[in-house]
């Protein structure tokens, strides 16, 4: 698996990954969490990773764009340990 991440300066999005070989963007929002994002090109990835604001690219260029679900590795409830 060939992975690339981006830390961003944004008071939305924490961070972005993408998977290279599955063409998955992976979103993780400060506030709601990990997401992923399925057939999502390359070239999404590299644009929205030098966006000068990543909040509105991702709510222009990702949201509501490519079918998405909450990251399934996500424990919601528990202890956290």
């Amino acid at each position: 698996m060939t992975m690339r991440a981006r830390r961003l300066i944004s008071s939305m999005i924490d961070r972005i990954a993408y998977d290279e070989e599955m063409y998955i963007l992976t979103v993780t929002f400060r506030e709601n969490g990990k997401y992923l994002y399925y057939d999502v090109p390359a070239a999404v990835f590299d644009a929205f990773s030098k966006a000068p604001s990543a909040g509105s690219f991702f709510n222009a260029h990702v949201k509501d764009q490519f079918r998405c679900r909450r990251d399934p590795k996500r424990k919601r409830f528990g202890p956290s340990t």
